[in-house]
């Protein structure tokens, strides 16, 4: 990378230029990020730095990721979680930064997105098409494959005119089994020098775009994979920015899930066998059988003792799968591309096979509070009398920690960013979870027991290398206790276990009339948010959404446009919509969304602090429910105009000892449990909501 020698302004005169260009004004808060973004590059510290809604964090780490970027001619990275927020960057606050800041930094600002290869349509995929031992014995009826049918031909159509490929440009988007017919996975593909579109291969070409760039946009998903994988994916860096940090290890989490079916077995056996004896092939057929046989009469769940039979199944999928791979040899290199796409694809299956199959077995040998991966077995559901999918086991992380420490904390300074970063009112929970060391000493009392027992797992070896790390809250530029009320409904009995009890119905339906509509409702699971819609529709005075009517995004459109229109749903709506204005004055959450009891990775985490002397529920189950909490009613406030009533029915919020923690971790609305208030003030709101004028609720 070259940039011009034009000395470079500092921070505060680009923020104060990127600010005034965007016709905005600073921000207390915003430039407080900014200088604390600017002393993490600098220092070498990372930072946790928690933004509310209204601050305009993006441009107070993007600026002085920006200059530091072209100063020392290198790349910056900046993860997010959600498509969303990667679209925001890329489309409207890069481009913007590019267009204000580029005669400052005497250079052309340039910056890319950059995702997972299976994200990006393989041009030799569409050509050849899927392999035929990938289709497998057909379990769809007529329908399903004139469906699967109509969303290849697209695909195959897209291709055509793509200019990058991008399974998120494709509107609406496909089914992942039609996906499969024009992706590759990074260990399927050929690689740019063998394959026939390898100069205009759409990975290859955003790979290098990302390899000129300033700022890197990219997702935590990736982000784990650049830690996991032994290749490089993402350019070299020596800062990453963390957006939406509060969903890391989540993602992190997922990433480094393995699973395991007949049906993945029976795939990869498929994929080998005419490239290899049959007789070897055939073991492995013959070890899908057995395993599959298996799981279709053990019982769902997590599994805490390795049933012999099963050790058996795994160990014959293992040794199948080593077998089959000294079978195909080393990578012929003079090989067409066809055979080459051929032995790479069955390559690459095998060895997920064997990998997956062996840490399952090893995941069961340490004693029980030693353990680093929780291995559960998933049972489908039954549609129309035919399974939904094969039953499938998996193994994945107790904790990520470990990972997340030699991988990132150790290796590159961080900037961890997010409206909710604090838990109990302090950092500690989530900053435990990533790997980080002990920091806040004047934390309370319960966010010290939900960090508690927290110690990194797995991975850890040698000795350590020294982390320091600070955490800032900016604030926001919400005043919460006159723009908003905490509402709980302490007169309701506790939430059970055979849907919503008829005074939850009565007591939604009160708030919704008194509110004029207007409401979002956040449903701890998708049984309880239709069980609402269900009972309701026919008597509420307002048009009331469900989540699953249509595609989520066309239903929060619909509910944005229509200012009566009530909208119930449950995880993506916790934290996926951004609704200012009168459309949204009421949220209404059910219950605390603690994790279910039977979660396995939950309650195999809850269970690994219990065996270090913490308190397994304040620092799994609560720092769960915590975060969605303050993620729920943060969909309130979008905009400084912005009034209404978060409504939180289950009545432990007020009642149980817990609830004090999980209080603070909401933002400081007034708060009251009479009803007669809540909807008297919904009613004012109601009747002003018109007149375009804020009012305080308080």
């Amino acid at each position: 990378m070259s940039d011009s020698d034009t000395r470079i302004p500092d921070m505060a005169t680009l923020l104060s230029t990127a600010v005034s260009a965007i016709g905005g004004a600073e921000r207390p808060g915003q430039v407080t990020m900014a200088r604390a973004v600017e002393k993490a590059i600098t220092s070498g510290e990372h930072v946790a730095a928690q933004a509310g809604t209204g601050t305009g964090k993006s441009l107070a780490y993007l600026v002085p990721a920006i200059r530091h970027a072209v100063e020392k001619q290198t790349t910056v990275v900046v993860s997010t979680a959600t498509i969303a927020l990667q679209r925001q960057l890329v489309d409207r606050d890069l481009p913007r930064l590019a267009e204000t800041l580029g005669p400052l930094l005497g250079t052309e600002l340039r910056f890319a997105i950059l995702k997972g290869r299976r994200n990006y349509l393989c041009l030799h995929r569409v050509q050849t098409g899927v392999p035929e031992e990938d289709e497998g014995p057909s379990l769809f009826d007529p329908q399903q494959l004139s469906t699967l049918g109509r969303q290849v031909k697209r695909l195959n159509e897209w291709a055509e005119e793509t200019k990058t490929g991008d399974r998120d440009e494709l509107v609406p988007g496909v089914s992942e089994q039609a996906w499969r017919h024009v992706a590759v996975t990074a260990r399927e593909c050929l690689g740019a020098q063998r394959c026939p579109h390898g100069t205009v291969c759409f990975s290859e070409l955003a790979r290098a775009e990302a390899g000129d760039a300033h700022i890197v946009v990219t997702n935590h998903a990736l982000l784990a994979i650049d830690a996991l994988e032994e290749f490089q994916v993402l350019p070299e860096h020596d800062v990453v920015i963390v957006d939406e940090a509060h969903e890391l290890v989540d993602r992190v989490t997922s990433v480094a899930t393995g699973d395991l079916s007949a049906a993945a077995v029976e795939m990869a056996a498929r994929r080998c066998g005419r490239l290899i004896e049959e007789a070897t092939a055939d073991r492995l057929k013959e070890a899908a059988e057995g395993l599959g046989l298996l799981l279709e009469d053990l019982p769902a769940g997590r599994m805490d003792v390795l049933p012999p039979a099963l050790g058996n199944a795994l160990a014959a999928v293992r040794d199948a799968a080593h077998a089959c791979v000294t079978a195909l040899g080393p990578e012929k290199k003079d090989a067409d591309p066809g055979d080459m796409a051929a032995r790479k694809a069955a390559r690459s299956s095998l060895e997920e096979l064997h990998v997956t199959a062996v840490r399952t077995l090893e995941a069961f040998q340490p004693a029980m509070a030693e353990r680093f991966d929780v291995v559960w077995l998933e049972k489908p559901f039954v549609q129309d009398g035919r399974p939904k999918r094969p039953p499938a086991l998996h193994v994945a992380p107790i904790g990520v920690g470990g990972l997340l420490r030699t991988t990132l904390f150790e290796q590159r300074t961080a900037i961890l960013t997010s409206a909710t970063l604090t838990l109990g009112g302090s950092f500690e929970p989530l900053a435990r979870q990533w790997g980080l060391p002990p920091l806040d000493e004047s934390a309370s009392g319960d966010a010290k027991t939900a960090a508690e027992g927290l110690a990194r797992t797995a991975t850890e070896k040698g000795e350590e290398v020294e982390v320091a790390w600070s955490g800032l809250d900016v604030g926001s530029p919400f005043d919460h206790p006159k723009a908003g009320i905490l509402y709980v409904a302490r007169h309701l009995p506790q939430p059970g276990r055979d849907g919503l009890p008829d005074a939850y119905l009565t007591e939604i339906t009160e708030l919704i009339e008194a509110a004029g509509g207007r409401t979002l409702g956040l449903f701890s699971s998708m049984r309880a948010a239709r069980q609402a819609a269900d009972e309701l529709k026919d008597h509420l005075s307002h048009p009331l959404l469900c989540q699953g009517d249509d595609s989520t995004s066309l239903l929060v459109k619909q509910f944005a446009e229509d200012e009566r229109t009530c909208l119930f749903g449950t995880l993506s709506l916790w934290q996926g919509v951004d609704v200012p204005g009168p459309s949204l004055q009421l949220v209404i959450m059910d219950r605390i969304p603690f994790p279910r009891p039977d979660d396995p990775v939950s309650s195999a985490r809850s269970r690994a602090v219990a065996a270090r002397g913490g308190n397994g529920f304040m620092a799994v189950a609560a720092t769960h429910a915590a975060l969605l909490l303050a993620q729920g009613a943060g969909r309130l406030l979008r905009s400084m105009d912005d009034r209404g009533v978060v409504a939180v029915l289950d009545p432990r919020l007020a009642t149980a000892r817990y609830g004090g923690f999980l209080k603070s971790t909401l933002p400081p609305f007034w708060a009251t449990t009479d009803p007669d208030v809540v909807r008297g003030a919904l009613r004012r709101l109601d009747a002003v909501s018109t007149q375009d004028r804020p009012t305080s609720l308080a």
